[in-house]
Order: C-alpha cells, then sequence, then structure tokens
C-alpha cells in the first residue's frame, strides 16, 4: 500500500485545486491529512510533524527568496509609474514607416517592461490598455495585434531579472542538493546569465514573424506614417528605465551584487525613476505598497504549502518512485525529459506557474539532475516551457489577462487565433534548446567558469 499513497497523495491535490479552494491551504492541507494518516498507521514517525515546522524556519531565513517582494515592488512601481506609456508612444514614432512598425514596437517594449516587471499579468494588462486600441484604430487584424501583446507580455517569464527564475534557482539548487549530483552550487545568477539568449533570440523571432507577416498580409499591418511633431522619438523615455535595468542585471552577472542586493536597488532605481518622470506621490506609493504585498503574500503562501506538501511526499518516498519511473522509461533520458515537459506544460493549463515551480519541480527535478541533466538547462527549459503554457488556449493566464481588458468587439477566437504561430515560435524555441544546450549554457559558463 506503501508505493500507491504518494500517487494517491498527488491525484488528491489535484482535485481538491480543481474544486476551486485556494492552492496554498490545499497544498498543506492536503499533506497534513495525509501525514496524520501516515502517523496514526505507523507508515510515518511523529518527527514528521517537527520537521515541518524546521521547514518552515528555514524558508524565513532563505536570503534569496528576498528578492521576490523587492522585484515585484520595482515592476508595480515602474508599471504605476506610466513608463510603458512613454516607451510605446517613443517606439512607435521610431518604427513609424516600417512594415508592422507598431506590432514591432508593442514587441521591443514588452520585452523592456518583462525585464523591469518581471510580471506577467502586469505587462499584458498594461500593453493592452495602452497599444490594442491604438493598432485597431489604425487598421491592425485583430489577431495579429492580441497575439502580439499576449506574447510580449509573457516575455518577463523567461528574460531577466524575472521572478519565476529567481523562484527557479531557489527550487533547482534544492533539487541538485537532493539529487546528490555534486557539482557548483546553482544559483539564481546562472539562471539569469542562461536565460538572457534565449530571452533575446525568442524577441528577434517574434519580430522577424511580425515583420513577415506584414509583408505578406499588407492590408492586416498597415505602415503607419509619423507626421506628428510631438510624436517624435523621445530618448527620455528608453535611456533612464533601460538603464536602471541594466544596472540591476549588470550587477547580478558581474557578481558585484546578490540577486536580494540588485533587487533592492532595483526598488529604490525605480522610485527615482518615478521621481525624475514627476509621478511620485504618497498614494501612488501606498499603491505599490499595498499591491506588492498582496503579491508577495501570495507568493510565500504558496511556498509553504508547497515545502510542507513536498515534505510529507518524500516521506512516503515519493520521489524514490518519481526516480524509478522516470529512469524505467524506454528512451531513457530522452524520453523522461519528454514526458517531464509535456505534463508541465499540460499542467499549465490549470495551474499557476509559482505552483509548479513549488509542487512539479521539486518532485521531478532530482530524478532528472540524477540522470545526468544540466541543472541551468533544465531550469531555463522549465522556463519556456511554463511560457509557452501561458498562451496555450483555452486556459493560457494570459488570454484571461488580455480577454479582461480587451474591447468586446475582440472575439475570444480572435484573440485564440492570435496567439499560435506565437505559440509555435516557442516550441521552436524549446527544441533548439534541446538540440543545442549551448545556447543556455555557454553564457554562464563564461561568465562563471
Amino acid at each position: 500500500m506503501m508505493e500507491w499513497i504518494p500517487l494517491i497523495m498527488f491525484l488528491t491535490v489535484c482535485l481538491v485545486l480543481l474544486a476551486g479552494y485556494p492552492v496554498a491551504f490545499s497544498l498543506a492541507g492536503t499533506a497534513l491529512v495525509f501525514a496524520g494518516i501516515g502517523v496514526a498507521t505507523g507508515e510515518l514517525h511523529p518527527a514528521i510533524l517537527k520537521s515541518a515546522f524546521s521547514r518552515l524556519f528555514g524558508l524565513m531565513q532563505n536570503q534569496t527568496l528576498i528578492a521576490v517582494p523587492l522585484f515585484v515592488f520595482m515592476g508595480v512601481m515602474l508599471e504605476k509609474s506610466r513608463i510603458a506609456e512613454r516607451l510605446l508612444t517613443s517606439m512607435a514614432s521610431l518604427f513609424a514607416g516600417t512594415s508592422g512598425g507598431l506590432a514591432i514596437s508593442v514587441v521591443i517594449v514588452g520585452a523592456l517592461l518583462a525585464a523591469s516587471t518581471g510580471i506577467v499579468g502586469a505587462t499584458v494588462v498594461t500593453m493592452g490598455l495602452l497599444s490594442l486600441p491604438v493598432m485597431l484604430k489604425n487598421g491592425y487584424s485583430p489577431s495579429l495585434s492580441t497575439g502580439v501583446i499576449c506574447a510580449s507580455g509573457t516575455l518577463g517569464q523567461i528574460i531577466p531579472p524575472s521572478i519565476v527564475l529567481v523562484l527557479l534557482g531557489d527550487v533547482i539548487a534544492s533539487a541538485n542538493r537532493d539529487a546528490g549530483v555534486g557539482g557548483t552550487p546553482v544559483s539564481v545568477g546562472d539562471l539569469f546569465a542562461g536565460a538572457l539568449i534565449p530571452g533575446l533570440i525568442l524577441v528577434v523571432f517574434y519580430i522577424l514573424y511580425v515583420y513577415f507577416y506584414a509583408k505578406l498580409k499588407p492590408e492586416q499591418a498597415p505602415v503607419i506614417k509619423n507626421h506628428s511633431h510631438d510624436s517624435q522619438f523621445d530618448w527620455r523615455s528608453l535611456v533612464p528605465p533601460l538603464v536602471l535595468i541594466l544596472t540591476v542585471l549588470g550587477s547580478i552577472l558581474s557578481g558585484v551584487a546578490t540577486p536580494s542586493e540588485a533587487a533592492a536597488l532595483g526598488a529604490i532605481g525605480a522610485v527615482i525613476l518615478a521621481i525624475y518622470y514627476r509621478e511620485f506621490t504618497l498614494q501612488r506609493l501606498k499603491e505599490v505598497a499595498r499591491s506588492t504585498t498582496k503579491t508577495s503574500s501570495m507568493v510565500f503562501m504558496i511556498l509553504i504549502g508547497a515545502s510542507i506538501f513536498s515534505l510529507v511526499f518524500r516521506a512516503f518516498e515519493g520521489d524514490d518512485a518519481v526516480q524509478s519511473i522516470l529512469s524505467s522509461l524506454p528512451g531513457g533520458l530522452f524520453t523522461a525529459m519528454l514526458l517531464v515537459m509535456f505534463s508541465m506544460f499540460l499542467l499549465g493549463f490549470i495551474l499557476d506557474f509559482i505552483e509548479i515551480v513549488f509542487v512539479v519541480v521539486p518532485l521531478t527535478a532530482p530524478a532528472l539532475l540524477a540522470m545526468g541533466v544540466d541543472p541551468i538547462w533544465l531550469g531555463i527549459m522549465i522556463a519556456v516551457n511554463l511560457q509557452t503554457s501561458f498562451l496555450t488556449p483555452p486556459f493560457g493566464f494570459a488570454l484571461f489577462y488580455l480577454r479582461g481588458v480587451a474591447p468586446k468587439e475582440v472575439k475570444t477566437a480572435q484573440i485564440y487565433k492570435g496567439v499560435l504561430p506565437f505559440i509555435l515560435i516557442q516550441v521552436v524555441m524549446l527544441i533548439i534548446m534541446a538540440i543545442w544546450p549551448e545556447i543556455v549554457t555557454w553564457l554562464p559558463n563564461k561568465i562563471y567558469g
């Protein structure tokens, strides 16, 4: 019976989540119920409950996770300070006269927002409110417009400094220790360096797709002529946020600052930018602080629940069962990696990336790492995979975010149609990284040896 308990436990938490209960309490509640059953039947030692409290204290002392609320604060402050509006206006004037120029400007601004906020929902909603009406007014097809906005918004999953990479860095590092493979410890900086080139390649792929789409179907992405002197490109809207992004990311990659220290620098820099653009008020600071507290509380509550779930799951030897299943698959590592990636892709339909990072990754990553997978490459593959799940109809979260702010005349079917080419681009990116893992590992090796 013991070998079936981990599977029953995992299926139970999935059913509880599908029933609509809060994620954090679903994870912790399911774990505690099964722990109680295990102690009552003699399958588990009563010390398992004491270990749960010890693990919570360990989470509180984790220095890396301090970066989460600081990066959230940085992103929300930049969002509230109308940085996106300034960037979009300037970029649209810069690419005026180019085929698909307005959509290209959306991709670039989306990438810059991704690098500054790291929050998919905020980026998609902001770009949807600002750019979608402008694109539709200028004759862009609804499917192309919505597809570009959703895809650009999800770049926050992969372009550093990304919150998902901060969380993945901590989880992959723990999985690396659990796998007992030794080697150099994996850090958040490693994942930031590994994600940089794939993230930039994705941006280039998006731009190329938009450009050739506009060439083939000019009536759906018309050239916008810029005759207004008031809407000329303004370097002041681009340089300050770009300097902040490069400072935060550069300080981490160069080893000058830890992710937490760089996040604190980014939070202070965001406040300075708000003051520079004359958008800083005490009321705005209060709104940013409230939003940061809500988001950070959600993340850490899920982390606590997932940690307890993972502890009990491992106590029932669920990790050994997962490793046994993956290692016995025909095709070896290739089949195991394909199965895990496909499972995460499907779970992305119903779960947020935070739940997948905290629940699924700790259960599967140790087995893959023990089979010889590079931890940095694994982390970036997971990040791009989760990014793809944000776009996939009918449950992609980016689609819901945009649907909430899109005009009524834009049909849901048009949004679904628009994201399909970008899903294909991201699947191609996954295949490219699988064939040439050096795309991910070259920069971390170059920087950190």
